[in-house]
């Protein structure tokens, strides 16, 4: 029964979504264009259930290179409405359209002459009816048996709120290194602005090694290092070759005699590479889609100046 009950709110959700979708249009291009066009901030207004999807909405716009900030409807009836600048426009969210204090609010909106965009059910509303533009739900019903507590529409109202960000997103040209300087901490941020250089810098580990060295003078120079792995030079100091300790250990079980050997005769050719200036996020794409330990990091001119191991990416928290 429970069960059933989730999965029905869930399936009648996604239903109200898709309704949405497929009845977007005109309406939506003019919100995105006047939200474009804004000079000043977007001030995001709601209350209630649509004021916490306000909150939601006015971060994700921030985020995402479109200034924005959430203004409660009720506080903004006891002086908080001046933050309202002439620049700005306003984003009113309300399902019915009609809640009491959107509708004292909304002369004093106007009375600022700043653009409005309603989110709404109603669009012969009040709010619908003063409103330059109206981006409609088209909620039936909500999840509640009752169709009484806001679901359906708090869930379609935000996802609304998703496309204009991302839409704006996309008209903008807002590129990773943007999203980077907005999130340059957490998570995000590390996957964001973390360089390979930033990671071996840390680590400090360049195992070289001639190409005309024995395998028994690899495994010295592995043994020294933590990352159980050497990058191989020509006489240049030009890479042209990798060992590991997985060659080491699945050469010994083929040839007893391998310690002698010349690292150019059991080496791996042409290794893959990552230059140091690349995101460590990238290397760990490489490593994982190849099933690698590490690989060594090369600077703009080719030269070999470090190994990125997965333990370090690891480590960073990335």
């Amino acid at each position: 029964m429970i069960i059933r009950r989730a999965k029905k709110v869930l399936h009648e959700e996604a239903r109200a979504i898709k309704k949405t979708a497929s009845m977007l249009g005109e309406d939506f291009e003019k919100a995105v264009e006047l939200i474009s066009a804004a000079k000043g901030k977007v001030i995001v207004m709601g209350i209630g259930k649509s004021g916490l999807v306000g909150r939601k909405i006015a971060a994700t716009l921030s985020s995402t290179g479109t200034p924005a900030l959430f203004l409660h409807a009720a506080e903004s009836l006891h002086g908080d409405i001046g933050v309202i600048e002439p620049r700005d426009l306003v984003i009113v969210l309300s399902y019915s359209g009609k809640t009491e204090e959107i509708s004292i609010v909304l002369p004093l909106i106007r009375k600022r002459n700043v653009p409005m965009i309603s989110i709404t059910n109603n669009r012969d509303s009040q709010l619908g009816r003063n409103s330059d533009v109206v981006i409609p739900l088209n909620v039936d019903k909500e999840a509640c048996p009752m169709d009484l507590v806001p679901t359906t529409s708090t869930t379609v109202m935000l996802a609304v709120g998703d496309a204009l960000a991302i839409a704006l997103l996309e008209k903008k040209g807002f590129s990773p290194d943007d999203f980077a300087s907005l999130h340059p901490g957490g998570a995000l941020g590390k996957k964001l602005l973390v360089t390979v250089r930033d990671i071996i810098d840390k680590t400090g580990s360049n195992p070289v090694i001639r190409e005309d060295s024995t395998v028994k003078d690899a495994l010295i120079v592995m043994t020294s290092s933590r990352v159980g792995a050497a990058s191989v030079v020509n006489e240049k100091g030009d890479l042209v070759g990798y060992f590991t300790d997985g060659d080491l250990r699945r050469g010994l079980q083929n040839d007893p005699y391998l310690l002698s050997k010349e690292l150019k005769s059991v080496m791996s050719m042409k290794p893959t590479t990552i230059s140091a200036d690349s995101l460590a996020i990238n290397a760990r794409e490489i490593l994982k889609n190849n099933e690698f330990d590490n690989l060594p990091v090369i600077d703009s001119d080719g030269r070999v100046i470090g190994i990125i191991d997965e333990r370090d990416i690891i480590r960073e928290g990335i």
